[in-house]
C-alpha cells in the first residue's frame, strides 16, 4: 500500500505534470524523478554561446483564487494598462488578423504570438520594434518554460501545450493534459542560471533549471526541482520558421521533501 506521504506526493506529481505521463504507475517512491522527451531531429548543427540569464522568477503570484477556471484575461492578471500595451506590440509585429492580439486573451497566449511574429521576421526581427528578445537566444529558450507556467496559472491550456510544440506534447492527448491540472491552483516557476546552449544532431538544446511551488486547490503546497530542456531546429537548408523556434522537448523533475 502507498504511504500517505508518497501517496501526496504522487497526487501532486500528476496535478502538475500530467504531462510527463509518469501518473499511471501508482506512484511507487515519491523520489522518483519523472522524464519526458519528444521525438529528436536529424539534420547537424554546431553550438551558440549566448549569455547565460540571470536566475529570475515568475511574476504569477501563488495566492491567486483557484475560481473561475475559465481562462484568465491579461486585462485581469496584469491591470488593462499593462494588457494594452502587450496587445500594442502584438499588433505591431503579428501578421496575423489579430484574433491574439486582444486584452481578453490570456497573456500568456499575446505573448507566444509576439515570440511567433519575432521569429517568423529572421533577421529583420533585430530592428524591429517589439521583438526585443532575440528569438535564437538562450533567453528566449528560458522565455518558453516561463510562458507554459504563465499560460497553466491562467488557465489557457492550449497555449501551454503548444509550448512542446504545435502539435503539443507527442505521444499525450490534449483532453489528458488539460485534466491533469484539474486541481492545480496556481504555479510559480523559479528559473535557475543556465548554461550556454549546445547543438548536437541538427538542432540547439538549452538547459532550464527550475524550481516549482504549486498550490492545490485544498491549499496544499508542493515543490519541484528539475530542469527542461528546450530544443530549436538549427538554422539548415529546409527549415521552417516553427522549427527554428525554441520549443520543450523534455521535462524532468521530481518532488522535494
Amino acid at each position: 500500500m502507498i504511504t500517505s506521504n508518497r501517496a501526496r506526493a504522487w497526487i501532486a506529481a500528476c496535478a502538475l505534470l500530467p504531462l510527463l505521463g509518469a501518473c499511471g504507475n501508482g506512484g511507487e517512491s515519491r523520489d522518483e524523478t519523472y522524464t519526458v522527451r519528444t521525438p529528436g531531429p536529424t539534420p547537424s548543427a554546431s553550438p551558440t554561446n549566448a549569455e547565460a540569464p540571470n536566475p529570475e522568477t515568475t511574476a504569477q503570484p501563488i495566492s491567486r483564487p483557484a475560481e473561475p477556471k475559465g481562462v484568465l484575461a491579461c486585462s485581469a492578471e496584469r491591470g488593462q494598462a499593462a494588457a494594452q500595451r502587450l496587445v500594442k506590440i502584438c499588433t505591431s509585429v503579428s501578421p496575423a488578423t489579430h484574433p491574439p492580439c486582444n486584452i481578453a486573451n490570456s497573456c500568456a497566449l499575446i505573448e507566444d504570438e509576439i515570440a511567433r511574429s519575432c521569429a517568423l521576421l529572421g533577421e529583420d526581427a533585430a530592428t524591429t520594434p517589439g521583438c526585443s528578445v532575440d528569438s535564437k537566444s538562450d533567453a528566449a529558450a528560458a522565455g518558453v518554460v516561463r510562458r507554459y507556467y504563465a499560460a497553466i496559472n491562467a488557465h489557457d491550456y492550449a497555449t501551454a501545450w503548444q509550448q512542446w510544440g504545435p502539435d503539443g506534447r507527442p505521444g499525450q492527448r490534449f483532453a489528458d493534459f488539460q485534466k491533469g491540472f484539474a486541481d492545480t491552483r496556481a504555479t510559480r516557476v523559479t528559473i535557475g542560471r543556465m548554461a550556454p546552449s549546445e547543438g548536437a544532431a541538427g538542432s540547439v538544446y538549452a538547459t532550464i533549471p527550475v524550481t516549482v511551488d504549486a498550490q492545490l486547490d485544498n491549499g496544499r503546497q508542493q515543490r519541484f526541482t528539475g530542469q527542461y530542456v528546450v530544443r530549436r531546429v538549427n538554422d539548415v537548408d529546409g527549415a521552417s520558421a516553427e522549427q527554428r523556434r525554441w520549443h520543450i522537448d523534455s521535462a524532468t523533475l521530481k518532488p522535494v521533501g
